[in-house]
């Protein structure tokens, strides 16, 4: 609605003027920000008034659909997380922008992407954040990457300068750097864009040093599906391989790390940051290895453990839009 009446007041003016009414000034195109959280379902979206709406709450993301547009019937051209990233750069389904899995080949920067269409009009363009599409990032007046999937907390960032890593916890940082860039170019003459791509809440789901333990006192309702076996079903669900009881790692993704593997991102942390981190893991740890759960109730404990991290991390993102 708000883009037909941008056409129509622009076509109203073009009427006067040609009746010889003095001209009025045309509006300066929007500024535009795209905010991308990472394998972010939709029943952990308040605003979609699903299952986990009472018990962890999206506020700000909420604001945006209350203001704006929910969408309740569309569809994903991609769900793996670099293909569908080149699906939204180019408007284009997998097998015809040729970025079809990750790690797989390097996104063609040389095609047509909508960022190199605003530019084009004037717009300054950036993108701050997760890319995962194998290549340099064109279109773009700015870019800062992570790497690959990039670490949650102190993260390298990629710029055109090189690689540099950042202290802090990257769903912060990303959020900072991006206000800076738009403190920065914004002008009265020039409108911007700005990507803003979160890690979170991909896997292993770490929360942020003040998102540590926020739901852990939370009992959360289990799906249906929990225990399906997939009967009747299809051959892509019955050799898939993302079950919370064979796939989810107690190690790297529960973080249940005995004394001899303490996992390998864990050796970025700050000694500030690991205070913090033990504080909240080591009495959930010992709790686990004392009640040593096996079978059907170590899927229950699994789903738990994986809900109170997946939806921390979610709160730090929902902050962040706010």
């Amino acid at each position: 609605m708000q883009n037909k009446i941008k056409l129509i007041a622009l076509a109203g003016l073009g009427t006067a003027c040609h009746q010889g009414v003095k001209q009025a000034e045309v509006p300066l195109p929007p500024n535009i920000i795209f905010i991308m959280s990472d394998d972010h379902g939709w029943q952990a979206l308040s605003a979609y008034n699903g299952p986990l709406a009472g018990k962890a709450p999206t506020p700000n993301i909420d604001r945006i659909a209350e203001e704006g547009m929910r969408f309740d019937r569309c569809l994903v051209t991609n769900s793996i997380s670099g293909p569908s990233r080149a699906c939204i750069l180019t408007g284009k389904y997998s097998h015809k922008n040729g970025f079809i899995a990750n790690e797989a080949t390097p996104f063609d920067s040389s095609q047509q992407t909508f960022p190199k269409l605003l530019r084009k009009t004037g717009y300054n363009t950036a993108i701050i954040g997760k890319w995962h599409l194998e290549s340099q990032p064109t279109g773009f007046d700015y870019w800062e990457i992570l790497p690959g999937q990039g670490e949650y907390y102190n993260p390298d960032f990629i710029t055109v300068e090189g690689i540099k890593r950042d202290t802090g916890y990257v769903t912060e940082l990303i959020t900072q750097k991006s206000i800076a860039w738009m403190e920065k170019v914004k002008r009265a003459d020039r409108p911007f864009m700005l990507m803003i791509h979160h890690k979170a809440p991909h896997r292993n789901w770490k929360p942020g040093p003040n998102e540590l333990g926020f739901y852990d006192t939370v009992d959360f309702p289990e799906p249906p599906t929990l225990f399906d076996d997939y009967t009747g079903r299809g051959r892509a669900e019955h050799e898939q391989d993302m079950t919370i009881a064979r796939t989810m790692r107690l190690d790297e993704d529960l973080k249940m790390w005995d004394d001899s593997s303490k996992g390998v991102s864990l050796k970025r942390f700050t000694s500030k940051q690991r205070k913090r981190w033990d504080s909240v893991y080591s009495p959930i740890r010992a709790e686990f290895q004392e009640e040593a759960p096996e079978g059907t109730s170590l899927v229950h404990w699994k789903y738990q453990r994986f809900m109170e991290d997946y939806l921390a991390c979610i709160t730090a993102v929902d902050k962040s839009v706010g």
